[in-house]
Order: C-alpha cells, then structure tokens, then sequence
C-alpha cells in the first residue's frame, strides 16, 4: 500500500480507526478475499462515522483514486452473496 486513505481531520482518532478498518477490509477483498461477517461489519461501523450517502460516495471515489479498489461495487457484491468470501476481480 503506497497511498493515504481518505480522512476527515475533524473526525476523532476513534472515528478515523473505524473508516480506515473499513477502507483496509476493501483492500482485502482485491487482495485475496475477506470474510463477508467481517467487511459488514466493518461497514456497518465505518456508517456510524460516515452516515451521508453523499459523503460515503465522495470517500469511496477519493479511495478509488489513490488505490483503484471500488468501494461501492465491493459492497454491491457482498450485499448480494450468501458466500462466507467476498472476493473481487
């Protein structure tokens, strides 16, 4: 991993664990595959900081563009399987 995830400074150390826990569950789902359980449960946390749909669409397409891993078609494939993975192309 060569790039910085992207942060709102405001949100408290806390806050900014669980948005890059998130950010970091997408990464392995490119990388090898993750545990759907964990990923929505990352994303689950990762929506108590990031509530907006709009603000969830502007940070996915910022960490789309420093690490090309598409936030919101990993979730659309883990809404959609009953597998225990979720693995991305």
């Amino acid at each position: 991993m060569g790039y910085a995830y992207p942060l709102d400074m405001s949100w408290s150390t806390e806050e900014m664990t669980m948005v890059v826990e998130f950010f970091h569950a997408v990464e392995l789902a490119y990388e090898g595959g993750v545990d759907r359980a964990d990923l929505m449960a990352a994303y689950r946390t990762f929506k108590e900081v990031v509530p907006s749909k709009m603000e969830e669409k502007q940070l996915g397409n910022a960490f789309e563009k420093v690490s090309s891993y598409n936030v919101y078609r990993t979730m659309q494939k883990a809404k959609a399987t009953e597998a225990g993975r979720v693995t991305m192309p």
